[in-house]
């Protein structure tokens, strides 16, 4: 005997049902193929580039160091500003040093003394044997005497340069125009002559260095793309990123290269020069460097989100044909620029690659492919292509009226 279904049973066989009848229904009624948007992509020439970290570092850098023992007395520059070649930054207690100049002044007194006395003697000496009055032994030690005491004004001088050297060094100057940092030492400090640790460090910032580091395979692929050319032979200009993102308003250019290659890391070390006005790059930071390294003709930019990948890793791209049927392209991918993918193989000139409903274009079906670019563009070269003489005709009301 025939027993009837459960309600919640037929109901659930009949939603079953209809949805499993829903795409032949579709499918027999001939529904539009599935609409995908694509874009136009044409073979261009672009200058690739490589972005590589580096280090800003200071074009030049002294570091302050007492050239003479004593205690500081005074500190004369505001920390972390500007100051110049000559200014004195510190001063050392000069009172040993300038005794030791009246030391060495009283010591070139006696000497000139002892010179005027020799030379007295020299020319009483001459007199008496000009008159045969003095032997010429005793003219002989005369001028003896008066060589010695001349060179023992020239020591006495000396010395008192020395002395003046050293009391001139109790006043520390700086060596180098540049930014000063802060201070490491204070009033009452002991120095001693070119002790370890720095007083102060000068750097000049007005221009600085990035030095940034590149593998030595890059290198061998930079030289083999550019005829063998020296890195920094005619390079254009190279951009720098910032450590919040943002791109350096100054362009900069590679001024040398390492011709050494560090063993442990297989890296070079080139160096960028950028000029920084506004001291906004400081020696320490972290930057990105963007240097073109060749160009690249022929090459295509596609979107990144029209790229997949297959099941080998490979990069592909679904491709609109003439009949607006789908297939896959396995591309070659060189670099990423922005948004976009730099595509060197796998694509031909007026290529449309499917951009958006990549879950309904797959290879070989049929699509109704939709260009919003090339839709615009059509729509603003027609009224500039119709001819001017087609414009004017206008309709013949004769046949209208008869009819």
């Amino acid at each position: 005997m025939f027993m009837p279904l459960p309600l919640r049973l037929r109901n659930l066989l009949l939603l079953m049902l209809t949805c499993w009848a829903l795409p032949l229904t579709a499918q027999q009624q001939g529904g539009p193929p599935p609409a995908v948007t694509v874009q136009t992509v044409q073979p261009q020439n672009l200058t690739l580039t490589t972005t590589l970290p580096g280090r800003v570092v200071a074009s030049a850098m002294a570091e302050v160091r007492p050239q003479v023992a004593g205690i500081v007395t005074d500190r004369l520059f505001q920390e972390g500003g500007r100051v110049e070649a000559g200014d004195v930054l510190y001063t050392i207690d000069p009172a040993s040093y300038e005794a030791a100049v009246a030391q060495a002044e009283a010591a070139v007194a006696q000497a000139q003394a002892q010179l005027n006395a020799a030379q007295k003697e020299e020319v009483r000496q001459q007199e008496l044997a000009s008159r045969n009055v003095s032997s010429t032994a005793a003219l002989d030690q005369a001028v003896a005497a008066r060589d010695t005491a001349a060179a023992g004004l020239q020591a006495a001088r000396a010395q008192l340069n020395a002395a003046q050297i050293e009391l001139d060094r109790t006043s520390i100057r700086a060596r180098l125009s540049g930014e000063i940092g802060r201070s490491l030492t204070s009033q009452g400090a002991l120095v001693t002559a070119s002790q370890a640790n720095p007083l102060a460090v000068i750097r000049n910032i007005d221009t600085v260095y990035v030095d940034v580091t590149q593998s030595a395979a890059e290198i061998i692929e930079w030289r083999r793309g550019n005829a063998g050319e020296r890195m920094g032979d005619d390079m254009p200009e190279v951009s720098l990123t910032l450590a919040d993102g943002s791109v350096y308003d100054q362009k900069g250019r590679l001024t040398a290269a390492e011709p050494d290659v560090n063993e442990q890391t297989g890296v070079v070390v080139l160096r960028m020069t950028f000029d920084n006005p506004d001291k906004l790059l400081l020696p320490g930071m972290y930057v990105q460097v963007e240097m073109p390294t060749r160009v690249a003709e022929g090459v295509f930019l596609v979107p990144q989100e029209a790229v997949t990948r297959n099941r080998r890793g490979q990069p592909v791209a679904m491709v609109v044909g003439p009949e607006n049927v789908v297939e896959a392209r396995q591309l070659t991918v060189l670099q990423d620029r922005g948004n976009d993918w730099v595509v060197g193989d796998g694509l031909a000139a007026g290529d449309r690659i499917v951009v958006a409903g990549l879950q309904r274009a797959s290879p070989g079906a049929t699509v109704t492919p939709d260009e919003p670019g090339a839709d615009a563009a059509a729509g603003q070269e027609t009224p500039a292509e119709q001819p001017a003489s087609e414009a004017p005709e206008p309709a013949d009301p004769a046949p209208a009226a008869s009819e």
